[in-house]
């Protein structure tokens, strides 16, 4: 489970990254890429909690 997780959210931090990218070499358009990085930054919040463990002090 903790792999699943850790690959989502590696491509949803590619997928904040590349949007813009795209967008400077006018690959995407600005709502376009409006959309993707919504879409990344909800599946890297989702993502992340679950393999990213810190211990209970």
């Amino acid at each position: 489970m903790k792999t699943l997780a850790r690959t989502i959210s590696g491509l949803a931090l590619a997928g904040t990254i590349l949007p813009p990218l795209l967008y400077f070499a006018d690959r995407l358009d600005l709502s376009q890429v409006r959309l993707w990085m919504l879409v990344a930054t909800v599946a890297w919040f989702a993502a992340t909690p679950w393999w990213m463990d810190r211990g209970r002090s």
